[in-house]
């Protein structure tokens, strides 16, 4: 079961909700998951979109998404579909936060520049797949 909520200005709230159901659904089905999405003009953080667990970071299932308000809508989706995969890779435990290190599969990777970051690798190759499937799944 899914509890989303939106907010923030200048994007679509239904763009939004159909991306992250979609995602939930197809990926995370039977989990109780909260997540928000707040949008946000983000040119100073020199990112287009961002997740973090809100709840706690041994079995995460309430999540923050801060998207990047002024982007096309197939980026807009793509990203989104990449933070719902880092949101994906926390439900699975591949990704965990602990004692303020950042853990992929167990391994302190904490200490890795941000291209070297083996759960960024797999949510960047995840983007076009999603996309592709989305689009398939929706007749956009």
């Amino acid at each position: 079961m899914l509890s989303l909520s939106h907010s923030g200005y200048n994007y679509s709230k239904k763009r939004c909700e159909r991306v992250v159901n979609w995602f939930m659904n197809e990926y995370i089905p039977r989990h109780k998951i909260s997540i928000n999405v707040h949008h946000r003009g983000m040119y100073r953080d020199g990112v287009y979109g961002w997740v973090w667990p809100t709840d706690c970071n041994h079995r995460p299932r309430e999540f923050e998404i801060e998207m990047h308000n002024f982007m096309t809508h197939e980026h807009y989706t793509k990203t989104l579909l990449h933070e719902c995969w880092h949101i994906h890779q926390h439900i699975k435990g591949d990704l965990k936060d602990k004692h303020g290190k950042r853990l992929w599969c167990g391994i302190d990777c904490s200490q890795l520049d941000y291209e070297d970051q083996p759960w960024e690798q797999e949510a960047h190759q995840m983007e076009d797949i999603l996309f592709e499937e989305y689009i398939r799944d929706n007749e956009l």
